[in-house]
């Protein structure tokens, strides 16, 4: 009987000491499906503000067709005025290249008279032959006459 009070004890002892961490546990359980609830009551709000799916799918067709039309705009607006699209990248390339050679040339006849340096004067006469190249003359016409 002493016996059996002091294992019925030990029993409700071993009960009680376990009985926190299960109260614990139920505690962070009910926070646990609070919070749950709460979540799902603002999905639940979320979800009515944004309607269905077919809401959804419209909306996005409407972003789509504004996107389209925006781009549209955009690309006529980047088109130049007055020009067609008929405008060849080769001859405007030809074009500019003229530009700048004729940039070029008049660079180069505005040289100023200081910029040219003092250079001898061309001679008046025509130059002489001297003797021996007429020696050397004769002697190539005598050899052709001799091979003929």
């Amino acid at each position: 009987t002493c016996l059996g009070t002091l294992t019925g004890s030990s029993g409700i002892n071993a009960e009680w000491s376990l009985r926190p961490g299960a109260l614990e546990n139920a505690n962070t359980n009910t926070e646990v499906l609070k919070n749950m609830g709460f979540a799902a009551k603002a999905l639940e709000n979320a979800h009515k503000e944004i309607g269905d799916a077919d809401k959804v799918h419209d909306m996005m067709d409407d972003i789509q067709e504004q996107t389209e039309l925006a781009n549209e705009i955009s690309n006529a607006i980047s088109n130049p005025v007055g020009f067609g699209n008929d405008v060849d990248d080769d001859e405007l390339l030809a074009e500019l290249e003229a530009m700048e050679q004729e940039t070029m040339d008049e660079a180069l006849l505005d040289i100023p008279d200081s910029a040219v340096p003092n250079l001898p004067s061309v001679p008046n006469t025509v130059p002489t032959r001297p003797a021996a190249q007429e020696e050397e003359d004769e002697d190539v016409a005598a050899l052709a006459a001799w091979a003929t």
